[in-house]
């Protein structure tokens, strides 16, 4: 590919390296020479010197520049992969890599994210190759596109690539009318991307209306890929000296005589995102954070829900923050759990409970703006969800509104209404024993020692009492 012979890859730097090196020494060295007077000793120094230190230039030379980035799509294609590639090929760049390898096996994914990812690998500073590996794998509809936008499209033997009509997702069907109108433009982007890498439009194309699916060496053969290779360091070898034209039209000479890996893994939060980030899950992630919140709020001390409730309400946000969120969705959903709210307080014979569930339903509806049903939270998800949310909110509100209805049972508050014996007369002042303490008391009516009082209140340290075959007064007993 170089020109060079097999193993010359040193000499190649050296000779890459050494004239400017023998320029600059030279200049250098002509007056030291002069100056020395032919010294034999210097001689013998410099030329230990130079053998010492040409090996590590050449080396360091031989190195720089020569950085292969691996990048690895090993499931669907989703807001997680996007934010993994964008990552990953910035990570690529500043490490100075000349090529970037995606290796991939995806049966496909999301359009909105597929669409964002290939305006990535296409806008790179440097060639990224995609790669179908290993043995086995696929790139199936969304992986497809990105095996079209690659600067060199490759597949390992034994893989597949195409099948890219545009589904609702989930296997679902569209609507005749959006299926038109989606399958015309994955159609146009295609072609698109076919056309500018320089690759066979029409079988592209075909793949995505017809459904095509084409072996590694079916792929070659229709011009849809530019290699297959049997494994990295195969394509590697095929890569060095290779010249490809870029999607700006410009060309670029990839030279890798002396290749270093350079691996760059997911990160933690692009596996975490990669779990949670469906509609469905960042869904039930915020009702349970919601829940768990409440549960703090009107129950203090409690501890354990409130703090799984925040931590769900983050990741459900986190997820939330690459999902296509529709603010109105989530207003109606709060609205909703309002309604829930009032339901408790106010006597509305079930009408706000309606009203809460029919806002709460329609804005979990609402909450991810997609045309797509099955890339929104599902029915078979929100109506179960929202009626347990308005049991659980109704229920644990009127547990916490009977609590504050009812007579205090500790405490100086929980003496009201407790029947007391007379220590001291009350004339009106006096003392009488309740709780198995003493406390100061006073009647509006005297009461001889020994006799029985009832507690009406507690003012203070005192406790007003009447007799207690006297008539409760209105409102005794509520603290």
């Amino acid at each position: 590919m170089t020109g060079t012979r097999p193993g010359w890859p040193s000499a190649m730097a050296v000779i890459a390296v050494s004239p400017a090196r023998r320029a600059s020494s030279e200049t250098r060295n002509r007056p030291l020479r002069a100056s020395a007077g032919g010294s034999k000793m210097d001689s013998v120094f410099r030329r230990m010197l130079v053998a010492l230190v040409l090996p590590v230039a050449v080396a360091a030379g031989a190195s720089a520049g020569q950085r292969v980035a691996i990048l690895t799509l090993s499931d669907s294609i989703q807001p997680a992969s996007l934010r993994y590639l964008e990552r990953g090929l910035a990570t690529a760049d500043a490490s100075g890599a000349v090529v970037t390898i995606i290796d991939l096996n995806t049966p496909g994914g999301l359009l909105s994210s597929l669409r964002q990812m290939t305006t990535a690998i296409t806008a790179a500073r440097r060639p990224v190759v995609v790669y179908v590996t290993p043995s086995g794998a696929q790139a199936a509809s969304a992986g497809f596109f990105l095996l079209m936008a690659a600067d060199v499209a490759a597949m390992a033997p034994g893989t597949n690539a195409g099948a890219a009509h545009p589904v609702a997702g989930e296997g679902a069907e569209l609507s005749k009318t959006m299926a038109e109108k989606v399958t015309n433009d994955a159609a146009a982007l295609i072609r698109s991307l076919a056309t500018q890498r320089g690759r066979s439009s029409e079988w592209a194309e075909k793949a995505v209306r017809e459904s095509l699916s084409y072996t590694e060496r079916e792929a070659l053969d229709k011009k849809l890929i530019d290699v297959v290779a049997l494994d990295r360091g195969e394509l590697l070898k095929w890569l060095n000296g290779r010249t490809v034209e870029r999607f700006d039209g410009r060309t670029e000479t990839i030279s890798l005589p002396n290749p270093e890996i350079v691996v760059i893994d997911p990160s933690a939060g692009d596996k975490l995102l990669s779990a949670i980030a469906h509609p469905n899950i960042a869904y039930l992630l915020l009702l349970l954070g919601m829940v768990g919140i409440y549960f703090e709020l009107s129950h203090p001390g409690a501890v354990l829900p409130g703090v799984l409730g925040g931590i769900s309400v983050l990741l459900a946000l986190f997820a939330l923050s690459v999902l296509p969120v529709n603010y109105v969705g989530v207003l109606l959903i709060l609205l909703g759990i309002g309604f829930f709210v009032l339901e408790v307080k106010v006597a509305s014979y079930g009408l706000l409970t309606a009203a809460g569930l029919a806002s709460f339903v329609l804005g979990s509806l609402m909450l991810i703006r997609s045309p797509f049903p099955a890339l929104r939270v599902g029915l078979a998800v929100v109506l179960p969800t929202a009626v347990a949310v308005a049991f659980v909110v109704i229920f644990l509100l009127s547990r916490v509104l009977r609590s504050h209805r009812e007579r205090p049972l500790t405490g100086a508050e929980g003496l009201a209404g407790e029947v007391a014996e007379v220590a001291a007369a009350l004339g009106p002042d006096g003392k009488v024993f309740v709780h198995g303490e003493y406390w100061d008391a006073y009647s509006h009516s005297p009461v001889p020692a020994g006799a029985k009082v009832r507690v009406v209140k507690v003012a203070g340290k005192r406790l007003e009492v009447e007799p207690a075959g006297a008539a409760p007064r209105p409102g005794e007993g509520e603290g």
